[in-house]
């Protein structure tokens, strides 16, 4: 038997529904923000009779035509009384927090709809399907969720106001939310409350957004395969991966409008990136109490305060299968079975669907990395070819065969590399580490300096080109425009107690005094330059370790008879180098550490207006510091090492106590090389194992540690609490480590051919790595919204400037090809071999007897002289030690080829960007034939609406006037 108070109110409900002023479910049904905790999902609630409905949603689609009202379900015959009477009982007993969810006034529909769902609601979650995205009626989506545990400490029952404040002001903006209590999820002490964004509110707040929504489908076919595209099929993804949904003309969505979209369904109108989006902008504004007199609000500062534990939408689903019904399609399992699978590196990135799911700032990203990546493998091409004409080059390097050559180099004797313990050593002994210089300083070192010039305008260039035609695709051509007013920070809004009026909007809105700011700024200030000077105080550490370990090893290579076998490979310039390098990467990472802390504090301490002045505050600080961090160790070995050294006898030192680094005979290219592979690869490789590993095991020990109750009350929402959070800054770590990585693929590429290589290998992997651990280990980011890459298009184009003078310098100062140039044309006195005896044409002698006491060796030998490298007179000349005329000849060849390849490199880069426009001209055709359609369809709107109004007036005047006729004509009669 069934309770009749149900049955007629289903009845009854059911034909109210059904004849609602929209005819729908939405617009009739009231908030349900009292949903008992414990309950089962609609959606597997059902009875097993033949021809009724199985779940509560199919039950709503048969009363939605009318079929229901003929037939009872089975689960309500199935009820009795004495249930009843418990849902009741249990009612009654509500904690505090979940009656605070309930309507206090409620229509009498709405108290009846209330007392139909209590009844039907009380069924066990761990009978729910685990990976429902619905509230308990199966119908409305989570759009967003919210967890907190259990608080026994003082500010327990504060905590407990600003929740209860801040929920209950979230329901007066039309949001509905349902709670789950802390004995229904898996680790039995987190609350989690859901929230749903009904029609009302998604209507109204995309208005207040601007956000755009499709109204008619475009007529614009798409961009036409290029004749080689075929070649390219394995690349390609499937079109329905690809191009998800077809290309709309599309305006900005607005109620009194709302007829001329294309809303074929109001749940599925708006994507889930936007109703999360509109949902968070809710929370970041909603407020929760007056504290010290100033009004509270935002979920950021809850977050901070502990008072919530995490808010964030949620997944699709299970990221390795589809969801089953009534779930809508899992985009998750999509993007992870075409974009996270390192078995699909090799294949284009669905970056439409990549928008759809995570936004577009998100999406940017993607397309610039992947636009990056396809770049640097032309880059990485020429730097290939340019390695492997070294390679087979090498043997035939007739200056390293001098260098080996016993009878030449074997011969030579070179002056100490330090004082007192350092001994007198043969030129032969770096035959190893010529041969290896030769791969990077040949001739093809100019050409490899000079194409990277013009590669990274082709890349700048050509990527102004694809973000302009992403602002078509993406609708984000009037962004700036949109957005302008939308961006203002909470914290900002909460720290000011002046307002005053904007000149454009005519409206008040919140404003900081410059005398508020000002202090915060020199702070800022003030920190980065220490920061930035105790990376210049660990660099000269560095070089202290360098020189003090480099005396060390000299000495203990001498004595040690059993290292003759090693000393031609690791000698001592080897060892220190490698050494040395490997100790900077670790300080540098170090550093690294600390200093992000640190910046991301002062940053707010600084109160930036808007979320983009926020990140382009946060930018500059920590690009400046990384670039100082980075780049220093290179800079030092490119410009500085072996450059101020002196000469044997008047040898600088460094606070008068360590003399002067000193390059190898061959150049101090090969160890700039060594600084640039080890730092940059080192980067790399931690990078990708950090961004992999790291939340790994930071979900696994959660769900370890989450595991209390029954794994079947491990829900949705709570899979993904468990996750590792994505965090507001991480986009901007992830540009910031590709900007670092294109500094070292451009500033110093001369030196290192194969940096465009490595740096393709990784990006490769990286673009994988990134989509995996977004899809699989991190909570899904909120949505939002951005046209460009930002401020790190600005830096970009300031390093691909600072990248001509730094090669042209690397050429001209730290490789020998500029010496070697000049010996050929002005100095070589052979006919057939013009490089012949230029070894020996590079080393200067000094005469052992000149050096002073403290600093000859402790061993005496019978040599009377002694070489080093540089340009200086011997010591029978009359200006002995002083640089002789060929050493100005060097450096007005050097200066020359300086002012020669950057005039080239800016012409060249210049003719470049003026030649390729910064739009392409059918992308502008396109802006242009969609927003002439755009105001022909809301023309054709307006106008169509007018006329059906005038229509509307003249009939109800007509009706008027025949009223009054006949009034006047009864009145006659009647006379």
């Amino acid at each position: 038997m069934g309770d009749p108070d149900v049955l007629e109110m289903v009845q009854e409900e059911g034909e109210s529904w059904r004849s609602g002023a929209s005819g729908g479910w939405r617009s009739r049904a009231p908030r349900v923000d009292q949903a008992t905790p414990g309950a089962r999902t609609p959606g597997d609630v059902g009875g097993p009779a033949a021809g009724l409905p199985g779940t509560f949603a199919e039950w709503h689609a048969l009363r939605e035509t009318g079929s229901a009202r003929r037939t009872v379900p089975a689960w309500v015959e199935r009820r009795s009384s004495r249930e009843a009477d418990r849902c009741f009982e249990i009612a009654e007993d509500l904690s505090s927090k979940e009656s605070s969810f309930l309507i206090n006034e409620e229509p009498v529909s709405a108290k009846r709809y209330n007392l139909f769902l209590r009844r039907r609601l009380m069924f066990k979650k761990d009978e729910q399907s685990k990976d429902s995205i619905f509230f308990r009626d199966g119908i409305r989506q989570i759009d967003f969720v919210l967890s907190y545990v259990d608080d026994i400490k003082k500010e327990a029952e504060l905590k407990a106001m600003r929740r209860k404040e801040f929920e209950q002001n979230l329901r007066k903006t039309g949001l509905e939310l349902e709670i789950e209590d802390k004995m229904n999820s898996e680790d039995g002490r987190t609350y989690f409350v859901k929230i749903h964004a009904p029609w009302e509110v998604l209507v109204t707040y995309a208005e207040v957004l601007g956000i755009k929504m499709p109204i008619k489908e475009s007529d614009i076919p798409r961009v036409q395969r290029l004749p080689f595209s075929c070649v390219l099929g394995p690349l390609k993804l499937p079109k329905n991966v690809k191009h998800p949904h077809p290309e709309y003309f599309t305006a900005q969505f607005t109620r009194h409008r709302q007829e001329l979209f294309l809303i074929e369904n109001e749940s599925s109108f708006f994507p889930s990136s936007a109703r999360n989006r509109i949902v968070y902008y809710i929370l970041s504004r909603c407020p929760f109490g007056i504290e010290d007199g100033k009004k509270r609000f935002g979920i950021e500062r809850l977050l901070n305060s502990h008072t919530y534990s995490a808010a964030f939408p949620l997944h699709d689903g299970q990221y390795w299968k589809p969801s089953e019904p009534p779930n809508p399609v899992n985009e998750r399992y999509i993007l992870c079975q075409n974009w996270a699978r390192f078995s699909y590196f090799y294949k284009e990135q669905p970056f439409n669907l990549i928008r759809d799911y995570y936004g577009e700032k998100i999406g940017i990203y993607f397309v610039f990395l992947g636009f990056y990546t396809e770049m640097l493998f032309f880059a990485a091409i020429v730097g290939l070819v340019c390695f492997i004409y070294g390679l087979f080059s090498m043997h035939d390097n007739l200056s390293s065969t001098e260098i080996c050559d016993p009878e030449i180099g074997g011969q030579i004797i070179m002056c100490p590399l330090c004082d007192l313990m350092c001994d007198y050593w043969r030129l032969n002994s770096t035959c190893l580490a010529s041969k290896f210089s030769h791969l990077f300083d040949n001739e093809s070192t100019v050409f490899f300096a000079i194409f990277m010039g013009i590669w990274v305008t082709l890349f700048l260039e050509f990527w102004k080109q694809r973000q302009a035609r992403l602002e078509y695709e993406w609708d984000l051509v009037d962004f700036e425009e949109e957005q302008q007013q939308l961006q203002l920070r909470p914290e900002f809004e909460a720290m000011c107690t002046h307002r005053k009026m904007n000149p454009v909007t005519k409206e008040m809105e919140p404003y900081l005094p410059l005398c508020n700011s000002i202090p915060w700024y020199f702070l800022s200030g003030a920190t980065v330059t220490l920061w930035m000077s105790l990376v210049v105080a660990c660099m000269v550490a560095m070089i202290v370790y360098r020189l003090s370990v480099f005396a060390t090893f000299a000495s203990f290579m001498e004595s040690e008879a059993s290292l003759k076998q090693v000393k031609s490979v690791l000698t001592p310039q080897i060892t220190t180098s490698l050494t040395g390098s490997c100790l900077n990467f670790i300080v540098i990472l170090i550093l690294n550490f600390f200093y992000e802390r640190i910046s991301a504090w002062i940053t707010k301490m600084e109160i930036p207006r808007t979320h983009q002045e926020y990140e382009s505050s946060l930018t500059l600080k920590m690009f400046l510091f990384q670039f100082v961090n980075f780049y220093s160790s290179c800079f030092y070995v490119a410009f500085f090492k072996g450059k101020f050294v002196g000469y044997p006898g008047k040898y600088t030192y460094l606070f008068n106590v360590w003399r002067s680094e000193e390059c190898d005979p061959a150049g101090c290219l090969i160890e700039l090389t060594t600084q640039l592979i080890i730092i940059m690869t080192g980067k790399q490789i931690f990078g990708n194992v950090k961004e992999a590993i790291y939340p790994l095991v930071l979900n696994w020990w959660r769900r370890r540690k989450a595991r209390t109750n029954s794994e079947k009350l491990y829900s949705r929402w709570e899979q993904d609490h468990d996750l590792e959070t994505f965090g507001s800054l991480g986009l901007f770590y992830e540009y910031l480590e590709t900007v670092i990585q294109f500094g070292f693929v451009t500033l110093f590429v001369a030196s290192f051919p194969l940096a465009p290589l490595l740096a393709l290998l990784n990006n490769i992997i990286e673009i994988r790595v990134d989509a995996w651990k977004l899809t699989t280990q991190y909570r899904r980011p909120v949505a939002a919204k951005a046209h460009s890459i930002g401020v790190w298009q600005d830096i970009l184009y300031g390093m691909a400037v600072l990248s001509v003078a730094t090669n042209a310098f690397i050429v001209a100062f730290t490789s020998d090809m500029i010496p070697r140039l000049v010996y050929y044309y002005a100095y070589s006195t052979e006919t057939m071999q013009p490089m012949k005896g230029y070894v020996n044409n590079s080393l200067s002698t000094f005469l052992i007897a000149d050096f002073p006491n403290y600093t000859v060796p402790s061993e005496k030998r019978d040599f009377t002289t002694c070489r080093y490298r540089d340009y200086r007179n011997p010591p029978d000349h009359e200006d002995k030690y002083f640089h002789n005329m060929q050493y100005w000849h060097v450096l007005a060849a050097k200066m020359t080829f300086i002012i020669i390849m950057e005039h080239v490199v800016f012409l060249m880069k210049f003719l470049l960007a003026w030649m390729i426009p910064d739009v392409p001209k059918d992308v502008l055709e396109r802006i242009k034939r969609e927003k002439l359609m755009t105001v022909k369809i809301l023309h054709d709107f307006e106008l169509n609406k007018l006329k059906e109004n005038l229509r509307i007036n003249s009939s109800e005047f007509a009706k008027h006037v025949i009223i009054q006729e006949n009034k006047v004509h009864l009145a006659k009669s009647s006379v």
